[in-house]
């Protein structure tokens, strides 16, 4: 996977946004102003290809135990967040989609259902 396919994986999904709140290296997708995604863009063109994803706390210590390419979230709250290791050839580009994906979904579901309605229009 690389970046172009990264960034447009992640603007086709609903209410989905891009930024750099945090400085000019840190790309952050939102879904209706959350988010979901970081990726150091730096560190991407470096080789150190990671991305920071959301994940259910009893998930994320189930993938964290079972890859060695999944790590506690890099300046993240540990129990919410998993940094993950994209070009250490270990998972998928399928997979890696699935925890995208299973990110923007934690995400969602924590939103007021007002919210959520107007994803579905």
């Amino acid at each position: 996977m690389n970046i172009e396919q990264l960034y447009q994986y992640c603007l086709n999904k609903k209410g989905v946004t891009e930024d750099f709140p945090f400085d000019e290296d840190t790309l952050v997708f939102k879904v209706l102003g959350k988010i979901f995604l970081l990726v150091s863009l730096k560190s991407w063109e470096s080789g150190n290809a990671t991305i920071n994803l959301k994940a259910d706390p009893e998930y994320s210590e189930e993938l964290r135990a079972a890859y060695e390419s999944i790590q506690p979230g890099f300046h993240m709250n540990k129990r919410h967040w998993n940094t993950v290791n994209i070009h250490k050839g270990e998972l998928s580009q399928k997979f890696i989609l699935e925890l995208i994906d299973h990110s923007y979904d934690m995400v969602v579901k924590s939103m007021p259902k007002k919210l959520k309605d107007t994803l579905q229009k």
